[in-house]
Formats: structure tokens, C-alpha cells, sequence
């Protein structure tokens, strides 16, 4: 049994968390568990979607995979039974990982200091002034902790670990039923694609409060 927990708190970013569990609830033997503080609907960023949580932190201590997504509720989660739940999970934990700006919260929890991560394009140097060794790259591994970029990055990391942790060929037959094969309209998914106006834009707008609805 792959026993997997996937953090939820108010206002997370529901592809962080969904994606990867596409993914990862289809290897052999994985049971999927959606925990949070109290169980029961958490809100997702947009105020329009909720996901259950089936269990409170308290009751999965110990599972093999945690993920945590990101959103703009992480920064409630900086200190708390959230990061002292991270840390305890961590100790046994086979994989600690993390999408979008979950990775700050691995990081206020101590478990990036010094470890190759990356996060959110808006939110890399933050997550340096944590004391990870951040990075411009779509999904990063330094040991057993996994760090994917912005919210649909989450998907190519949790096929990464699908491949590590069932083979090439069980992610590979993941992909395909997921017809995962993206072409995107548009060459708008990274600052060094899209228009620098655009980029410049949003990173200007990323220093005021109503930036969180576009960049988790």
C-alpha cells in the first residue's frame, strides 16, 4: 500500500492539488487521502469549488507521499499544526512534495534549508528568503522532496514520481489514459515565452493583495 496525503487548507489552488492526484491515485496499490486541520469541504481559491477532506492531519501521521499544494491561503499555514504535521510526516515520509507555492510552506516548516526547490515564478524569492537554493525549473528533485512549479507543473511532477516509484512503464500508461499531451493555444505559460509587458505586469500587480487570484 502507497499511502499518499494531500493537504488541503482554505483558499489552496484546486488544479495543484487535483492534478497530481490524477496521477498518483492511479498507481498500483496508492490510496489517496485528502487531509486537513478539521475534515470536511475546504474551500479552493476562486470561493466556487471544494474538495473534502476525509481525515484531519492528526489521523495520518505517517504516510509514505505527502504533496502539498499551493494558493493564496499558504500564508496562513506558515506556522501552525500544519508545520509541526509537515515535520512529523517528514521523518517518515518515502516522498515530501510540494506544487505552486506549497513549497513555501515546506520551507517555513524548515525542510527546504539548504535543498534544491523550486515554486511559483512570482514566488522564488520567497522562497529563497527561506534558505532554499530556489530554482527556475519546472520540477525539481533533491532527494526525496519534490517541489513542481506553478499550479499545472504539478502534473509533470507527479508523473515524475510515478515513474520513480511504479517505472517508466506504469507512468507512461498513466499518461496515455490521461491523454496528457498538452498544446497549449498560446506560448503564455512562462516569463521567458510570454510577452514581457505581460510579465512585467503581473509582477507588478504580484506585490498587491489581488494577485493572489491570478498566481498562486
Amino acid at each position: 500500500m502507497l499511502n499518499i496525503a494531500i493537504l488541503l487548507y482554505d483558499r489552496f489552488t484546486a488544479l495543484d492539488a487535483v492534478g497530481p492526484y490524477e496521477v498518483l491515485s492511479r498507481l498500483k496499490g496508492a490510496r489517496v487521502t485528502f487531509v486537513a486541520e478539521r475534515p470536511g469541504p475546504v474551500a479552493a481559491d476562486t470561493g466556487m469549488l471544494s474538495l473534502v477532506a476525509e481525515a484531519p492531519i492528526t489521523e495520518l501521521r505517517h504516510p509514505d507521499l505527502v504533496l502539498v499544494p499551493g494558493g493564496p491561503g499558504q500564508e496562513e499555514q506558515a506556522n501552525g499544526p500544519v508545520l509541526d504535521w509537515l515535520r512529523g510526516a517528514d521523518e517518515t515520509s518515502s516522498w515530501t512534495t510540494s506544487v505552486c507555492t506549497g513549497s513555501l510552506i515546506l520551507a517555513a516548516a524548515g525542510l527546504l534549508a539548504g535543498r534544491r526547490a523550486t515554486s511559483h515564478w512570482l514566488a522564488l524569492d520567497r522562497l529563497a528568503g527561506y534558505g532554499a537554493l530556489a530554482v527556475s525549473e519546472r520540477v525539481v528533485i533533491d532527494g526525496k522532496y519534490v517541489t513542481g512549479a506553478g499550479v499545472s507543473a504539478g502534473i509533470d511532477m507527479a508523473l515524475e514520481l510515478a515513474g520513480r516509484i511504479g517505472g517508466r512503464d506504469a507512468a507512461e500508461a498513466i499518461q496515455l489514459m490521461l491523454e496528457y499531451a498538452p498544446e497549449p493555444p498560446y506560448h503564455a505559460g512562462s516569463p521567458r515565452t510570454a510577452p514581457a509587458d505581460l510579465v512585467s505586469r503581473l509582477r507588478i500587480g504580484s506585490r498587491h493583495p489581488a494577485a493572489s487570484q491570478v498566481a498562486s
